[in-house]
């Protein structure tokens, strides 16, 4: 393994689109301790058999060859991928998972945007009306940006922000417990020469987890249109719009971002729930289709997203009662439907009939075809990587005992289910085991979460047919 150089000359963390300030925190709160342990996997003996595979399997998806059941062709793929390169910090991009007319409903609703490409959006809800689902998105985005920033630097190179300010020795144990090391996708690093991609050709990394534009050799570039309808190509967004090759890989921001708040709108929109995860997976997947990302920095910005995600729902400590972005919340729950209450009338003036009997009627969008949105969603729950914590291959892991307040993801959104039964039922749908996270813990059984699965089964007790969701009296 290659020594580490730190940056010593940055001062704030670019991901994606989105400049973000450095942390230089001399200790870690609970949250990101808590992603650094279940995220560690990756370094270890065991995870790194996924390697080889992840390195593969990105070039394929990235050139088309793997011809994953996409939504779109691949050719409109790729321009969403480019479009999806922009993070607006309100869902504004995420709102067409919605469906035709509640999509615009919610970028009307939301107010205008603020940003140009290649920089951060700086736009928050301006509508006073939904003051509350303002508060909701920037609580949950700072909480998950902030462990999703700290991973980057902390799997890199054992710090924790661009600055190159070492990790504390509370987190540097949590490598040594499990004999890992830092920068494991350096070992895709040893193309040089005339095997040194083209694509890029004048950035390196010095930070370490060099993304694929820098590793892969063949990278397919492309033309289309930025978010702001701008003539691009993704090289252009990856090599010259922001300095994402000092970005590192592991997890993926981008991914984390697109879930926290795509299960956010399916929290607000339960009608609309399996297609906005739907969405997000999408989002996640464009990384790779971009060239930024490979599948294992997705599926970890997954799984982090929907961890986070469930303890502020649980109302952890340490995740609530806490300042973010200048918003505290004590109770989330009451948060998230304080935001539902005052964001249904808003949608339903926009889409002029009910909120349930909108996107049936009007839908347009490419998450009309439930057969597809399965399909697409099902090929993106491990990508095909490795088993390689072979002990949690078969069966399930009991979500009821190692993770109960995963059950929030579906509860707030289904009336009627209790969070035993949405546990139950979180079991039940649960993805293939032993993935390259999935070691036993409570944060690995995150990876193997299927919510598009658990939904459909949720969304059946809820219509008051639960014989048709088999779960347990717990």
């Amino acid at each position: 393994m290659k020594q580490l150089i730190v940056a010593a000359c940055a001062t704030a963390l670019v991901t994606g689109t989105s400049t973000v300030a450095a942390y230089a925190e001399t200790t870690l709160d609970v949250t990101g301790m808590n992603v650094l342990e279940g995220l560690a996997p990756m370094a270890t003996e065991i995870g790194k058999a996924a390697l080889a595979s992840n390195f593969t399997v990105s070039g394929d998806i990235q050139s088309g060859k793997a011809k994953q059941p996409l939504l779109l062709s691949f050719p409109d793929q790729q321009q969403q991928a480019v479009r999806d390169a922009f993070i607006s910090n309100v869902a504004y991009e995420l709102a067409d998972g919605l469906g035709s007319e509640l999509g615009k409903a919610y970028q009307t609703a939301i107010g205008p945007l603020r940003g140009e490409d290649c920089k951060r959006s700086t736009s928050t809800i301006s509508s006073p009306t939904l003051s509350t689902v303002d508060r909701v998105i920037r609580f949950a985005n700072a909480t998950q940006r902030h462990n999703s920033d700290l991973a980057k630097y902390f799997f890199a190179n054992e710090t924790i922000n661009s600055n190159g300010d070492p990790a504390p020795v509370e987190a540097r144990a949590i490598m040594d417990r499990v004999n890992g090391i830092p920068n494991v996708f350096g070992t895709y690093s040893v193309l040089d020469g005339k095997d040194r991609p083209k694509l890029c050709e004048h950035k390196s990394n010095s930070v370490g987890n060099p993304r694929p534009f820098l590793t892969e050799p063949n990278l397919t570039v492309y033309s289309g249109k930025s978010f702001f309808n701008n003539n691009t190509t993704n090289a252009a967004y990856l090599c010259d719009c922001t300095d994402l090759a000092q970005s590192p890989a592991y997890p993926s921001g981008h991914t984390s971002y697109g879930y926290t708040e795509s299960l956010l709108l399916a929290l607000l929109v339960p009608e609309r729930y399996q297609q906005m995860v739907t969405r997000a997976a999408e989002y996640g997947n464009d990384r790779i289709v971009l060239g930024a990302h490979y599948p294992m920095d997705v599926l970890a910005g997954r799984t982090l997203a929907e961890y986070d995600l469930a303890q502020l729902l649980a109302n952890k400590t340490g995740y609530v009662g806490v300042k973010r972005d200048d918003v505290e919340i004590a109770d989330f729950q009451k948060a998230l439907q304080d935001a539902r209450d005052a964001l249904t009338p808003e949608l339903k003036k926009g889409c002029d009939k009910s909120v349930a009997d909108c996107p049936a009627a009007k839908d347009q969008s490419r998450f009309a075809d439930p057969v597809k949105n399965s399909a697409f969603y099902e090929s993106t729950q491990t990508y095909g990587l490795p088993v390689v914590f072979t002990n949690n291959a078969d069966g399930t892991e009991d979500v009821a005992k190692l993770a109960p307040e995963a059950g929030y993801l579906l509860t707030l959104a289904f009336p009627g289910l209790t969070l035993p039964q949405a546990d139950d039922i979180l079991t039940q749908t649960e993805g293939p085991g032993g993935g390259f996270l999935d070691n036993g813990s409570a944060f690995g059984v995150y990876s193997r979460l299927d919510l598009y699965k658990a939904a459909e089964k949720a969304s059946a007790f809820s219509r008051g047919t639960p014989h048709e969701v088999p779960i347990s009296s717990k």
